[in-house]
């Protein structure tokens, strides 16, 4: 079987940075081929997909493939960072997975009206973080056709 030479730059908007370490880690031990960049929440999200203030430099912040977003964040949730996103014609492409821990049925509904592709509960174990970040990786990787980057990247400010 071949091994695809693509890689994906994931953007996972969560506040709890224990979390955010245990999906780089998993990511990294899943040995899927990716880039990841993290966020703290909602106003950050946002502001690093119209690539405002520190978020302005391309090269250190690309633009992503792939948003993993917590739901219950402060400032501003996961909720209504989703409605914005896909409210927006430059970032309403991008497939949202939301990985959280509520477990309520009206969370899932509601993200799935939002537009999220999928919706996943945060495992407990460590060695589920990883296959499910490989199974993830492999997913986005190896069976979905993503754009290369959003349209107007190409074109000179």
């Amino acid at each position: 079987m071949s091994v695809s030479k693509r890689s994906l730059v994931i953007l996972m908007a969560d506040d709890d940075e224990d979390d955010r370490l245990l999906v780089k880690d998993a990511l990294d031990e899943s040995r899927v081929l990716n880039e990841v960049q993290f966020v703290c929440d909602g106003i950050e999200l946002i502001a690093y997909l119209n690539r405002e203030g520190k978020f302005a430099d391309k090269e250190k912040y690309p633009f992503p493939n792939l948003i993993l977003l917590d739901l219950n964040m402060p400032r501003m949730d996961g909720r209504t960072a989703l409605s914005k996103i896909k409210e927006n014609p430059e970032t309403r492409r991008i497939p949202v997975v939301i990985l959280t821990t509520s477990k309520a049925e009206e969370d899932m509904l509601r993200g799935y009206d939002l537009g999220a592709a999928s919706y996943i509960t945060k495992p407990v174990r460590f060695d589920d973080l990883i296959n499910l970040m490989r199974a993830l990786g492999n997913y986005w990787l190896e069976f979905v056709v993503l754009p290369d980057r959003k349209l107007d990247d190409d074109t000179e400010d």
